[in-house]
């Protein structure tokens, strides 16, 4: 099949591209300037401005299944420009990408759309299924939003697909982050180290990215996480430990708050997030566990 990745320049875009490339499918890099982009041999590459609605449906000829990865990142302090960004780049970015689908001569058949695992808000130790109800914070609130612009596709009847992503770890992202104060000797758990993070290797997602692509049953919101439900604490004694570094000094939540403000109670979230659509589906993780998939990543 032929795919046309938006965001494919970035960490989870990239290992994206190279997945569908070794599953036999071609590829399509969606960016505002191809003149400047650098991708792998044998990605095409195409111009995409969601700003420009009545050019963009060209980008889109001959495609059958388009994945939607761009977004303003959301790490950093939240000022109301921050906000602003953030929401903006999500909502309206996939509001205009529907639309250029549905101006499209020959619309893909297949649409799967970004979201996150925030769309649940903090839910303490409530497993969280697809089917759970969402939260009312910032983050869920844009991911409400979110999805809502995405389901728009399901109009044109094109099969779509939410994909919540947990933390995704791999050479980038959340993680190049994370290891700084542990590299310093000053790693640990953040707040009370109780709340439960979701989280991924960047291979299992983009194969489940992959594995949603070939099966036509797989529609609605997925959650794209590990079947390990990892509390914050063993977490950080994991990444500790893969580091080969200390992991007993804890962050305390007013000191996150004061540096980061909002932004801060979504690292302090707790999140006990279920793929049960995943699971359903029959899909396979290569790294379901926590302590083997930290130590695949940081020892090679």
């Amino acid at each position: 099949m032929l795919v046309a990745v938006t965001g494919a320049s970035g960490f989870i875009g990239r290992t994206l591209l190279q997945a569908l490339q070794g599953a036999n499918h071609r590829v399509v890099a969606l960016t505002r300037n191809p003149e400047a982009a650098r991708f792998p041999p044998g990605v095409l590459v195409r111009r995409y401005d969601p700003s420009e609605p009545t050019a963009a449906p060209a980008a889109f000829d001959g495609v059958e299944v388009v994945v939607h990865l761009a977004g303003e990142p959301i790490a950093g302090r939240w000022t109301a420009r921050k906000k602003h960004a953030i929401a903006a780049s999500r909502i309206e970015g996939t509001r205009h990408l529907v639309a250029a689908l549905a101006a499209s001569a020959q619309r893909p058949r297949t649409f799967l759309s970004a979201s996150a695992v925030g769309y649940y808000g903090s839910r303490g130790d409530e497993p969280l299924a697809e089917s759970a109800a969402p939260g009312s914070d910032f983050l869920a609130r844009v991911c409400i939003g979110w999805e809502a612009a995405a389901r728009e596709a399901e109009r044109l009847e094109i099969r779509t697909v939410m994909l919540r992503f947990g933390v995704v770890l791999g050479h980038g992202g959340a993680l190049e982050s994370m290891k700084l104060p542990f590299l310093l000797g000053l790693g640990g758990p953040m707040g009370s180290g109780k709340q439960y993070l979701p989280w991924i290797h960047v291979d299992d997602l983009a194969a489940l990215c992959t594995f949603a692509i070939e099966r036509a049953s797989v529609a609605g919101p997925c959650n794209v996480v590990a079947p390990d439900y990892a509390t914050n604490a063993r977490f950080a004694h994991a990444l500790g430990a893969a580091l080969r570094r200390p992991s007993f000094l804890p962050v305390p939540a007013f000191a996150m708050r004061a540096l980061l403000g909002e932004f801060a109670d979504t690292l302090l979230s707790s999140q006990l997030v279920v793929p049960a659509a995943a699971q359903s589906a029959g899909f396979v993780w290569k790294h379901p566990v926590l302590e083997p998939a930290l130590n695949a990543i940081l020892r090679r």
